[in-house]
């Protein structure tokens, strides 16, 4: 059996196409603020600005940051014909971005205080990637 294979006929799995280039700026140490310059549609650029400001104190900056990843993510999975439901498997690297800035979003909005959002998002996560929900908790 096919991991993530729906047995009730839900949607299928959703895998972004790979954009390999602001994955290795970043493995290489360019600053995330310089990769999300260069590639604005990378969800996983602005999930690193977004865990780099909250490990740093600044919240409301990481929830901005995340919200923007989380935007561009969706963007980015509409495009590949994701309509609103359907697992976003971790294990395909390119959904990462994605689903880390989920992550950093939900994380943002319980430290400033916004359950309704934290929720939502905790859970759209879970929906989406136990395995997320697993590792990056």
């Amino acid at each position: 059996m096919a991991i993530h294979e729906n047995l009730l006929g839900g949607p299928p799995p959703t895998h972004l196409p790979d954009d390999p280039e602001p994955r290795a700026l970043l493995a290489g140490g360019t600053a995330p603020a310089e990769v999300a310059a260069a590639h604005p549609a990378s969800s996983l650029a602005w999930a690193q600005l977004a865990d780099d400001a909250f490990a740093e104190g600044r919240v409301v900056e990481s929830y901005a940051f995340a919200r923007t990843g989380y935007h561009r993510g969706l963007d980015a999975l509409r495009r590949s014909g994701w309509r609103g439901q359907g697992p976003i498997p971790f294990e395909h690297e390119p959904n990462r971005g994605f689903l880390r800035a989920l992550h950093a979003l939900a994380r943002a909005a319980q430290a400033i205080g916004e359950e309704e959002e934290y929720k939502r998002c905790a859970q759209f996560l879970r929906d989406s990637s136990p395995t997320a929900a697993d590792t990056l908790s």
